[in-house]
């Protein structure tokens, strides 16, 4: 069975009733366990007491449960509306780590997928597994031709375990969805077909490997990132030969720091790759925790493991923009819309009572400026309206969710003052100022014009904090802005910009004064006039000596 397929599973275990027998007995003692403890602690008042040793016993209790139950915590770590935030906070520790199983059964596996012993097909393999987790163990090697790889071999019987918890957790959700109080928005069974297809897909390494060549084609312009080749001919559904990264965990300070490497330049890298995977490629690594991304000496980053990705259509990129550029404006009422078109809401919940809540909890969240936010706070706030209000976490944003807070929890490892924000937002302003698409273009107009007024406090604010991107450079910026205003497309904007500028009856020259003091020490204004004349030459040279006039009295308002 190379895919989950819920009807197969059930034919197979319907009638082998010893094995689900036992293993029922095995989750009924380790979960039986934990629930009795919590009613001890509420028949003896020890509630508030035991917390934290509740929140550990859990997070032990699916590690002995073994590799299903350890990610379904993982999976539960990121479901603020299912899980309260003690729990929440130790299960986002949950190591995906076992001992690992013997090397002899892995090399027998290693020769029944590849037809070839490993002395065949290796000059060398490490003895023992240099790391071990739930779903397989990796082993160091070198193939005959000189390539240094890693050889990543599945746990023996791993698809038959998996399949039996699935068929158990199934027909438990069919028995007990309907007594538990979630807000899941359709059935329960529905959420573990969907957990068990992201499980299958994860234990398919030819699918990882597919995984690991797209990531690498959306990344093949960018010198910071590096992704691992793939050894085709010695791979399998089972066994995954790829390229050695030969560096050093993000969380291992002594060695970047041994390597001259600076931590704020890796959390930059690393946020920025996180947001382009989910705002323009679409593509994304769901699993971003420290053992799957590495720091190479020349200062790159190395991502490894691509069992669980996911995507994202053109549309949700486009509206996390939006969320994200209407969260940073604190406009809550397009924000609660950007709810209901990410799936977070449903099309006739009432948006009148929501709203304040999301002002009240998001609001306070941001803080005074922009530079304090943390994702990290608004998604502990945010839990507060899952029960007061009809919230629910698609299963596609669970991933996003778990991939964001693992970054900047990744972050905060290595820079204790470290605020997403200040790498999030400049990218999203940037990538709004440059335009580069017409739905972008779109978007930063319903951004920077509301009810057909410019906000200048929303432009000025944008160009201050996409001044803090080191990439970021406003000139060519600009020259692409003149283009656009020139072409047939920028013909209304051409005309809300001559409205704004003359509003109420009056020339707005301080607020264009205030713009141009905000960028002027980065800028001289020959560069500006020369950007400008640049993207004006584009056009007919008739077109261009009629807007002269138009550039000098543009100079005569900047000198005065």
């Amino acid at each position: 069975m190379g895919t989950y397929d819920a009807a197969a599973i059930a034919r197979y275990f319907r009638w082998r009733l010893g094995t689900l027998a036992w293993r029922v007995l095995q989750i009924l003692w380790w979960l039986g366990t934990f629930v009795l403890g919590l009613q001890m602690d509420q028949w003896f008042g020890w509630e508030e007491k035991n917390r934290p040793r509740r929140a550990i016993q859990l997070r032990q209790v699916l590690t002995n449960l073994g590799p299903t139950f350890i990610k379904v915590g993982q999976a539960l770590s990121t479901r603020p509306d299912l899980v309260r935030q003690d729990f929440l906070d130790e299960l986002t520790k949950l190591q995906d780590q076992l001992p690992p199983f013997p090397t002899a059964k892995a090399m027998a596996i290693v020769e029944a997928e590849l037809n070839y012993s490993p002395e065949e097909i290796f000059s060398n393999l490490s003895a023992l597994p240099v790391a071990a987790a739930s779903l397989g163990q990796v082993y160091r090697g070198r193939l005959f031709t000189g390539e240094e790889v890693a050889v990543k071999v599945q746990r023996p019987y791993l698809r038959p375990v998996l399949c039996r918890d699935l068929y158990l957790m199934r027909w438990a959700a069919r028995w007990l969805g309907n007594f538990l109080p979630l807000n899941l928005g359709h059935d329960l069974t529905l959420i573990v077909d969907e957990f068990g297809t992201k499980l299958f897909e994860e234990i398919d390494y030819l699918n990882e490997g597919r995984n690991a060549e797209r990531f690498a084609a959306n990344f093949k312009d960018d010198p910071t990132v590096k992704v691992p080749a793939i050894y085709w001919p010695y791979c399998s559904q089972r066994v995954l030969t790829l390229e050695w990264i030969d560096g050093c965990k993000l969380t291992d300070t002594v060695s970047l720091k041994e390597d001259n490497l600076d931590p704020d330049r890796l959390i930059e890298i690393g946020v920025t790759a996180g947001l382009r995977q989910l705002l323009e490629f679409g593509f994304f690594h769901a699993d971003p925790h420290p053992g799957n991304l590495f720091a190479l000496a020349d200062g790159r980053m190395a991502y490894i493991d691509f069992g669980m990705m996911d995507q994202l259509d053109q549309l949700t990129k486009e509206t996390l923009v939006d969320a994200v550029v209407h969260l940073i404006n604190q406009d809550f009422d397009n924000l609660g819309r950007d709810f209901v078109k990410l799936g977070f809401l449903t099309p006739e919940t009432d948006l009148g009572p929501i709203i304040p809540a999301l002002q009240r909890v998001l609001g306070g969240a941001l803080g005074a400026k922009v530079s304090d936010f943390n994702f990290k706070t608004v998604t502990d706030q945010f839990s507060e309206l899952m029960y007061e209000y009809p919230f629910r976490v698609p299963a596609k944003f669970a991933l996003i969710i778990r991939s964001l807070v693992t970054q900047e929890g990744l972050a905060l490892s290595l820079n204790p003052d470290f605020k997403i924000i200040n790498v999030a937002y400049p990218y999203v302003a940037r990538r709004l100022l440059v335009g580069e698409t017409p739905a972008l273009r779109q978007r930063l107009l319903e951004v920077l014009f509301q009810d057909g007024q410019l906000q200048w406090q929303r432009l000025e604010n944008m160009l201050a904090i996409a001044q803090g991107d080191t990439g970021f450079d406003l000139l060519p910026t600009a020259g692409m802005g003149i283009r656009y205003l020139m072409s047939e497309e920028g013909m209304h904007l051409r005309q809300m910009i001559v409205l704004a500028l003359t509003e109420d009856d009056r020339l707005h020259t301080q607020e264009v004064q205030r713009l141009w003091s905000l960028v002027k020490d980065d800028i001289t204004l020959d560069r500006v006039l020369g950007v400008a004349w640049g993207a004006l030459t584009s056009y007919s040279l008739e077109r261009a000596e009629q807007l002269v006039p138009v550039v000098g009295d543009l100079r005569q308002v900047l000198r005065s």
